[in-house]
């Protein structure tokens, strides 16, 4: 049901290192400055709505399976409490995760449950379902749905408790990652500030690091990543975004350097066979 997550290693590795670095690996062309904000706004996605997603997912079940759904469905349009809602919504994510086994209506539907609930454990746990999968989504347009939803989760648990750096680095990763903004200082300046006042952060020095990676800033995210390894030597998701950043940039050795240390680390063999292809190209 739910899509592979970057921090999950194992055979969720393959999935990273087929995103990252068999990927797009020549850095984009630059826009100048005069046309910059034509090609931004003719790149512009549609904005997805949620009765779409919901319409495609009820495309895949079978007749007694979309009963039960619109039957859940209505059960939460009739719903005249908070706490009839909360539990329509609750049964309706159920149905989805477990039956469904579809991940765009399980998470909206928790997502809403989670907002009726108010507590920061539901909003948070919700809004990092959204924020896991942004980072693997490859389309612009579900980039800025999961970023959007995972927002309002972030800050309604900020609302909750002001003191939670990781919901603001959440938050923070929404607008750097998912699109949003025409503005990504207003993402990375709270979470560079939570890096400068904890520098052991690794969290806040991941999601600006892949701010840096997003955006062809290089060398800044290569700073980042190196930091996450020096403070946690066996963390694999930096050594491969270092070593793909290295390749970016046009430094072989470095991403020789990175993408080996990787292939020893990992003990997936598909994923292995990968990184061996890929080094071997580098040396050519």
């Amino acid at each position: 049901m739910k899509r592979n997550q970057l921090l999950l290693l194992g055979g969720a590795l393959l999935l990273v290192v087929v995103l990252f670095v068999f990927g797009n690996t020549i850095p984009p062309k630059k826009n100048t400055a005069s046309n910059a904000a034509a090609t931004a706004e003719s790149n512009a996605p549609k904005p997805i709505v949620f009765d779409t997603l919901l319409a495609k997912a009820k495309l895949r079940l079978n007749s007694q399976l979309l009963q039960q759904a619109n039957l859940l469905q209505q059960q939460t349009a009739d719903a005249s409490t908070p706490q009839q809602r909360l539990k329509a919504y609750q049964q309706l994510a159920d149905f989805w995760k477990n039956s469904g086994r579809i991940y765009e209506p399980y998470a909206y539907y928790f997502a809403q449950a989670a907002k009726l609930e108010n507590s920061e454990k539901s909003l948070t746990f919700a809004a990092h379902q959204f924020l896991d999968n942004l980072m693997v989504e490859g389309d612009p347009a579900m980039q800025q749905w999961l970023a959007t939803n995972a927002k309002v989760l972030f800050e309604q648990a900020i609302s909750v408790n002001p003191n939670n750096d990781s919901s603001k680095i959440g938050l923070g990763a929404c607008y750097i990652l998912g699109g949003i903004s025409n503005n990504p200082m207003q993402g990375i300046l709270p979470v560079k500030a939570i890096a400068e006042k904890n520098p052991k952060n690794v969290y806040a020095q991941f999601i600006l690091g892949l701010g840096g990676k997003k955006s062809a800033q290089y060398d800044k995210a290569i700073e980042r990543f190196g930091a996450i390894v020096t403070i946690a030597p066996d963390n694999l998701e930096a050594k491969l975004h270092l070593a793909e950043c290295y390749d970016l940039k046009g430094d072989k050795s470095n991403a020789v350097k990175w993408y080996t240390e990787v292939k020893n680390t990992i003990k997936n063999v598909d994923a292995q066979k990968e990184l061996e292809q890929r080094i071997r190209l580098l040396k050519q």
